[in-house]
């Protein structure tokens, strides 16, 4: 992002409204088993604010902290690509208004797109940095089955086609830690994530929050969740094995101590990045020397 513009640029997250295809009977309607949304969002982003007001707000503070001048709007919660492409159009151009806003970056389900809904970031994508991330959480279907996705793995890489060549930077979001998956199996991931048309990556270890379906089942059937040196090791081990032309927007997830339920680590952002960064430093790697040639991953 620098070097494309001269300069950090900052992610304002906004709340749109929009709702999600597993939540209001279209796919289902009890959503993914681990799913709440305050989990992740800033309590800037709120849906009873208009999207300006998050805008505005978010950029405020963000300038106030970091002294950023540069932003991308980012529709984060729920599914922000389910809606008719009209109403699309008009969210995205209103959030495109403000001249320090240079871009966009949306988050989706592979479930959630079109030729036509496509169509409009390509044309957006001719005068802003456009990115799109879709939730792929796993690639095994087993494991979306469990998580009561409501879509396959193959739904992704069928989005992934429809994407790529279009001028739109892709993304994709997966979860490591489901009970239904052993560790190489998650591993694996990396290999085949290696080879797909994707720019950007974000890694989340399971959390178990409250006020999910999951929280029930892990009170109830406890199951293994990666302890702290455990996932350090292992996120290690994915980032050697994923393609270093794959951007890492995340390598973890912390969610609000008032509801996390587990792993409970005890452990600062900055505390993480730097024994992740340490791990990698006294082992002597880094993203990619441990890349494996491509081949067909049984599902």
């Amino acid at each position: 992002m620098k070097s494309r513009f001269g300069t950090k640029v900052y992610k304002v997250n906004v709340d749109a409204g929009f709702t999600c295809p597993n939540r209001d009977g279209t796919v289902g309607t009890s959503g993914c088993i681990y799913c709440n949304n305050d989990s992740f969002r800033p309590n800037s982003c709120r849906p009873t604010l208009s999207v300006d007001d998050q805008i505005r707000n978010g950029m405020s503070y963000i300038h106030k902290r970091y002294k950023a001048e540069k932003f991308l709007v980012y529709f984060q919660p729920y599914t922000n690509t389910y809606a008719p492409v009209e109403e699309l159009e008009r969210l995205y151009r209103q959030a495109l208004t403000d001249p320090s806003v240079v871009g966009l970056a949306i988050g989706t389900r592979p479930d959630a797109v079109d030729e036509e809904k496509i169509a409009l970031l390509e044309s957006l994508a001719e005068e802003y940095f456009i990115l799109i991330e879709y939730g792929m959480q796993s690639m095994y279907d087993r494991s979306l089955e469990f998580i009561n996705r409501g879509h396959n793995y193959n739904t992704f890489l069928k989005a992934l086609d429809l994407t790529k060549d279009r001028g739109i930077f892709t993304g994709a979001h997966i979860i490591v830690g489901f009970p239904t998956e052993t560790r190489e199996e998650m591993l694996a991931m990396a290999d085949e994530l290696s080879h797909q048309p994707l720019q950007f990556l974000k890694i989340h270890q399971l959390q178990v929050v409250r006020d999910t379906p999951l929280e029930i089942m892990f009170r109830e059937h406890p199951f293994h969740v990666f302890a702290y040196e455990e996932y350090i090791d292992f996120v290690v081990e994915f980032i050697e094995r994923l393609s270093p032309r794959i951007v890492l927007q995340r390598l973890f997830a912390t969610a609000p101590e008032s509801i996390l339920i587990a792993p409970q680590w005890g452990k600062s952002r900055q505390e993480i990045l730097r024994d992740i960064e340490s791990k990698l430093g006294s082992g002597d790697t880094c993203q990619g020397k441990r890349m494996k040639v491509h081949f067909p991953i049984p599902r």
